[in-house]
């Protein structure tokens, strides 16, 4: 997945409100960027870190900036963006390139299912397949990815969703994009949200598959990369 429009380096100064970025850009001017992660963020939003943004002309967006990654020290990258993962992962579903999926023949995004909630994708071949997607952006330990960075309500719903589905003689699959460049192992943050962490448990024990997958990030695009240990 390229990012539609070049991505600009600049500074953060602030993250607050959740959903807004203070930054400097590298004319010295400052501006207001959106942040489309609801999570913590935590390790990502320090002032002073560089990150990069993409710029946009649309008249329907209040801000002409939206935060798309991370650069750190090492030269490595984390995308912020939640958004981005199920743009990633339709083209390498649609290019049947994701691995650990049973066959399929059609995919669908956004389905309706369960109480009130909508899948990320839905897969059709010779039964039905229902995969949640999740952005994985925290890092506590060098080379360890972790979910969540923070307590997710909607996450633990997901995760019971996706256990019923299986309980209805259907296949679920839970798969973690581990938007990092610096991580090659995955586990759970059970100390964040130990109510995720009995969910997963519980879903797993259902019959729940869990995937998860790298990328390759630089400001040109995130791709989905190989599948990273997972030690949960």
């Amino acid at each position: 997945m390229e990012f539609p429009s070049p991505l600009v380096p600049a500074t953060l100064i602030r993250r607050y409100k959740r959903f807004l970025a203070d930054c400097r850009l590298p004319d010295g001017r400052e501006i207001t960027a959106h942040c489309a992660n609801p999570g913590s963020m935590m390790g990502l939003c320090d002032p002073g870190m560089k990150v990069w943004l993409e710029p946009n002309d649309d008249p329907k967006k209040k801000l002409d900036y939206g935060w798309r990654l991370v650069e750190h020290a090492d030269g490595h990258f984390t995308g912020v963006d939640t958004s981005v993962p199920n743009r990633a992962l339709k083209a390498a579903l649609q290019a049947h390139e994701v691995p650990g999926l049973p066959a399929y023949d059609t995919l669908r995004a956004e389905v309706k299912y369960g109480e009130k909630s909508r899948v990320d994708f839905l897969l059709e071949g010779m039964g039905l397949t229902y995969v949640e997607v999740k952005s994985v952006t925290l890092s506590r330990q060098p080379g360890l990815a972790e979910f969540p960075d923070s307590v997710t309500a909607r996450g633990t719903k997901h995760l019971g969703e996706l256990a019923n589905m299986v309980r209805e003689g259907h296949a679920a699959v839970m798969l973690y994009l581990v938007q990092r460049t610096d991580c090659d192992r995955f586990d759970l943050a059970r100390d964040i949200d130990p109510a995720y962490g009995a969910a997963f448990d519980e879903a797993r024990a259902a019959g729940v598959g869990v995937v998860v997958l790298g990328t390759h990030i630089s400001p040109d695009g995130i791709t989905v990369a190989d599948p990273l240990v997972s030690l949960a």
